[in-house]
């Protein structure tokens, strides 16, 4: 069985404020937990970093270095 409401000189069924009553809280809470729009930040500081040419060279040669630069005669191993 449905009531019916006179709100604003026209009958409303229980079952229509019902449905709207969620409707509002529903979209009421989707909308307060969407929060606004984040600000934009800038992408970090500058790269201090020096081009990758000299990276890969002083890679290189500490690699050199660590591995005995040129082969050397094995001395007694």
């Amino acid at each position: 069985m449905v009531v019916y409401y006179q709100i604003a000189g026209k009958k409303v069924g229980s079952h229509v404020l019902a449905m709207a009553t969620l409707g509002t809280i529903f979209a009421g809470s989707w909308a307060a937990a969407g929060g606004g729009s984040k600000p934009k930040t800038a992408a970090g500081p500058p790269s201090t970093l020096p081009p990758r040419k000299r990276v890969t060279s002083s890679s290189t040669n500490f690699l050199k270095e660590v591995d005995g630069g040129d082969k050397k005669p094995a001395s007694g191993h």
